[in-house]
């Protein structure tokens, strides 16, 4: 059984180790803690590991954020994989910082590579991970909190919530999304 694991960010390093760049974080964690390496292939960075008897290949998209759809489609098609299968860890305004959410369907909730990955494969049926920044900003300020960089407190606990999140992608290729629904959220 194969599965694609997506982390959403933003390429270049005015985007690194910003809020909307905890997907690309996460699978640098859950690459790095399975002692593979991404490569540079069409539209975007990949990793190829296995877990027990799955097969897993992670996607750090390099079309930008807006565009995440084009790199999710042709992975999927390219490596034959289901939409039950697909995986894409992404940050969260609506949820505290930290907090994990796995949902097997659901919205975009606005989020712009959400709703680019369900225009590019017709469906928003396909599993979503989300990871929670907070929404500490002034009305109007949106924009800027999400492209910003995490706080002092913040970065002192973002080693520790990248591992839970690295451990509910685990738990759902290995026991599926219940479980780790179950598991994960609200932990």
């Amino acid at each position: 059984m194969k599965y694609l694991i997506v982390g959403l960010g933003n390429i270049g390093d005015e985007y690194a180790g910003t809020r909307h760049n905890i997907g690309f974080m996460t699978l640098d964690a859950f690459a790095e803690a399975s002692n593979v390496s991404f490569a540079t292939e069409r539209y975007g960075d990949i990793a190829r590991m296995r877990l027990k008897n799955k097969q897993l290949v992670l996607l750090k998209p390099s079309t930008y954020m807006n565009l995440s759809g084009n790199a999710v489609r042709y992975w999927r098609d390219k490596e034959g994989i289901a939409p039950e299968n697909i995986l894409v860890v992404v940050d969260d305004l609506a949820l505290p910082f930290g907090a994990i959410r796995i949902k097997q369907r659901g919205s975009d909730a606005g989020h712009n590579g959400l709703k680019s990955i369900a225009q590019m494969l017709g469906s928003q049926d396909y599993a979503r991970l989300r990871f929670g920044i907070g929404n500490d900003f002034p009305r109007g300020g949106q924009i800027d909190y999400v492209l910003g960089r995490f706080t002092p407190e913040q970065r002192a606990g973002l080693p520790e919530r990248i591992d839970v999140a690295c451990d509910a992608i685990r738990e759902y290729v290995l026991a599926g999304a219940g479980n780790a629904m179950c598991k994960f959220n609200n932990k």
